[in-house]
């Protein structure tokens, strides 16, 4: 096709020429294309194009589904912008084949938490029986069962405060290995438990697995994706807790009559577990944290930089080395060195965390979890049985049953969310979904006080609160989190956030009976809307908007 004059090729080819300087031109371009990067400023004076479209280079074209995006650039100073990080960071090039692997295996360590709520609903009428659970001191007291079904709880909370020590030290990749040797040693050890108290300790240990595993999962996720698809891999880990819960539910509806069927229902875990951490085994280091070790000098700067850039390499399915991952390892160690150029080389105190941007992310993030927590969300369920039984479902009649159709019904609306969250963004999600919790809150409440005769109210209800909670709270809580801390305090930050979530979690299910006995059941519900309203504001004027933003991005404009 001839060149005219009076047409000049997009203004996006001299910048995509400069930005991908290995990329070749298909024979289809147009030679008048090559224009040198000196004109490009007076060019953009002259023919100011309103859109812009890139061509796909023949090399991309293959068989495998490949995301090709072109960084815009702002030339009309004649200089590049100050900051290359983000446009290398938050569009790029990526094959989906080469994302499934560094997503799924921290996954699984979601996976693995979920499973452990699933498998005790089981586990704990199967240790009570004495027909079924196989062992002599089966009579377990309130304390003691109270103790089964919380330790991993407890653990995890340990668990939090253990990420918050070595965390920063072990890097994101070790810190899932040791979460699946801990998920794997937990689960058998309470799997062939001969007493009470080694069934404790291995209850404890599965717990410190989940601490760590919900503080580096979202980490090395957010860290190792693309900045286009950050929002949706996160949210997916939300859909890996769901999927977990729903394997307890399945695998204790069939043990559940089986004797000794409750060292089943924790056991399988164990196989999992091995998975996830000769996965992790086989995954690089995260590139940022290696950077970030770099930058504060905690080991070689040359070789830690080479290992960023092999592990980048990897992660996008590229050639070792290749010059791309090599710019972008670049392009952020500039960022990080202008951002910590003031900084001292050694970690930061405890209170780093506490202070000017690390503390506006500290209450953005822990803010949320703890409105999750706090806004009811264990406690509700506790509900949902009666209330179907009420409206007279058939399921009903069977715990098991209706925690499936519960679970079913959490894994489609968290679908949902992972679908919208990059799409639709953040914040929309959140004022949504938490808007639609504290009116299903109120109508809980308006049931338990004078709407007794209209069950399908409370279903209604019930069903609109697990919808909301999994479409705001549920995903995009963790995600926040894993993007909103400085990268300098990320791993502390994250592990403080994960510890208030264990923390509020056991505080609202340890205080709701206490509560229901004091309030009312309707009360109770009440207080726990006037709190989804408080949160709903928390969101619309604390919680800025991350989608389509790199790491550095947010870092740098959100936590000014």
């Amino acid at each position: 096709m001839a060149c005219s004059a009076s047409t000049p090729p997009p203004l996006n080819l001299i910048n995509l020429s400069l930005h991908h300087r290995t990329t070749k031109r298909s024979k289809a371009t147009c030679s008048c294309s090559h224009i040198n990067p000196r004109l490009a400023s007076s060019y953009k004076d002259h023919f100011a194009p309103s859109s812009a479209h890139y061509p796909i280079p023949p090399s991309y074209s293959g068989r495998r589904l490949r995301f090709y995006v072109g960084a815009q650039r702002d030339f009309s100073s004649g200089q590049p912008p100050d900051s290359l990080a983000s446009d290398a960071t938050s569009q790029e090039e990526f094959s989906w084949s080469s994302v499934i692997l560094p997503f799924l295996f921290p996954a699984l360590g979601g996976l693995l938490f979920g499973y452990d709520i699933g498998a005790t609903s089981g586990a704990t009428i199967s240790l009570q029986s004495p027909e079924l659970s196989g062992i002599t001191w089966f009579n377990l007291s309130a304390i003691q069962l109270g103790l089964v079904v919380s330790g991993s709880l407890y653990g995890a909370l340990l668990g939090s405060l253990l990420a918050f020590a070595v965390a920063d030290f072990l890097g994101r990749k070790r810190e899932l290995i040791t979460a699946a040797f801990l998920y794997l040693l937990g689960g058998s050890i309470t799997a062939y438990a001969p007493e009470l108290g080694v069934l404790l300790v291995g209850r404890l240990l599965y717990g410190l697995g989940i601490g760590l595993a919900m503080h580096g999962a979202p980490l090395y996720i957010a860290e190792t994706c693309p900045s286009q698809i950050r929002g949706t891999l996160v949210s997916l880990k939300e859909l890996f807790i769901v999927l977990g819960i729903l394997l307890g539910y399945f695998v204790g509806s069939f043990q559940i009559n089986t004797v000794g069927g409750w060292r089943f229902m924790y056991g399988i875990s164990a196989p999992i577990a091995v998975l996830m951490g000769l996965g992790m085994w086989i995954l690089p280091s995260s590139p940022r944290w290696l950077l970030l070790r770099a930058v504060q000098g905690k080991g070689s700067f040359q070789e830690l930089k080479e290992q960023a850039i092999f592990s980048l390499s990897r992660l996008r399915g590229r050639p070792p080395g290749d010059k791309v991952s090599e710019r972008q390892v670049e392009e952020t160690l500039v960022s990080l060195k202008s951002a910590y150029e003031e900084e001292k080389s050694e970690e930061g105190s405890f209170l780093e965390v506490f202070q000017g941007p690390n503390l506006k992310a500290f209450i953005i993030a822990g803010g949320l979890v703890l409105f999750q927590q706090i806004t009811g969300q264990p406690s509700v369920l506790y509900y949902a049985g009666p209330i179907l039984q009420n409206a007279g479902f058939s399921a009903a009649s069977d715990a098991a049953k209706v925690s499936v159709v519960i679970g079913l019904f959490k894994l489609l609306m968290t679908w949902i969310a992972v679908l919208k969250v990059d799409d639709l963004g953040r914040r929309p999600l959140l004022i949504g979904g938490v808007s639609g919790i504290a009116l299903s809150l109120v109508l809980l409440s308006a049931y338990y006080k004078f709407l007794g005769g209209f069950p399908v109210i409370a279903v209604g209800a019930l069903l609109l609160y697990v919808g909301c909670y999994q479409i705001s709270f549920g995903p995009i809580s963790w995600l926040m989190v894993s993007e909103i801390f400085p990268l300098r305090t990320r791993g502390r930050g994250i592990s403080l956030a994960v510890l208030a979530n264990f923390a509020s979690n056991a505080v609202v299910t340890f205080a709701f009976s206490p509560l229901k006995e004091i309030l009312g059941a309707e009360n109770l519900f009440l207080l726990f809307g006037a709190i989804a309203l408080l949160s709903l504001l928390f969101v619309v004027f604390l919680v800025p908007e991350t989608k389509g933003l790199s790491l550095e991005d947010i870092e740098s404009k959100i936590l000014k």
